[in-house]
């Protein structure tokens, strides 16, 4: 399975926010951005003033980083998107919240993207009562995603779960807290899906 396998906190300060890739360590003192703002280089951020080209590049990448997908798969969710009905660029976010690794995360199975895929990818998750273990599975509406029974004890899975319950739950999504299952109610509309980026820029950039 492709992805990106370098520094993750480097892409969080290169795009000068947090984009919580590693799960509950983002919201301690040890987060880079907290220990190092968004300075870069030995004297510093360069203060410059961004082309246009370059803005429609870093909401691409934070995208893309943010979903854990790699720049060909990425090109393929346009190419996609771009082909439904309605906006590309609400689309396109809404084909990377579907993403059963995503779903995975949102109902607090796992605490990061990452964590979430190798969940998936470890034949612990469960679609209608089958077993997945692809983490760009498309869910669709109705489906009901839990975990493997024998996974439910995992120590990281508990202390996740927990933390969801205080957050709580995206409103398109049911969860079951009895048997743990999560049904997906509709498919998201923008103002519910948190990618935070400009997706006019990213169709922008494609559309050249």
């Amino acid at each position: 399975m492709a992805r990106y396998r370098g520094p993750v906190c480097k892409l969080c300060r290169r795009e000068k926010m947090k984009l919580f890739l590693k799960g509950e360590r983002c919201f301690t003192p040890k987060c880079a951005i907290e220990k190092k703002g968004s300075l870069q280089g030995e004297f510093g951020e360069v203060r410059d003033r961004a082309s246009k080209y370059e803005m429609q590049l870093r909401e691409k990448q934070k995208a893309r980083q943010i979903s854990g997908v790699l720049e060909k798969q990425f090109r393929k969710y346009f190419r996609m998107a771009e082909r439904m009905k309605g906006l590309p660029g609400e689309n396109l976010l809404r084909l990377l919240e579907c993403r059963l690794d995503n779903i995975v995360f949102r109902l607090g199975f796992a605490s990061s993207i990452n964590q979430a895929r190798q969940l998936v990818r470890h034949r612990h998750i469960q679609v209608n009562g089958r077993r997945v273990n692809i983490p760009s599975f498309q869910v669709k509406v109705g489906d009901k995603i839990s975990l493997d029974e024998k996974s439910k004890d995992l120590a990281f899975v508990k202390a996740s779960q927990e933390k969801a319950r205080e957050k709580g739950f995206p409103s398109w999504i049911q969860f079951d807290q009895a048997t743990n299952t999560g049904t997906i109610l509709e498919l998201p509309k923008r103002e519910e899906i948190s990618i935070p980026v400009q997706e006019q820029l990213i169709v922008e950039l494609y559309s050249k």
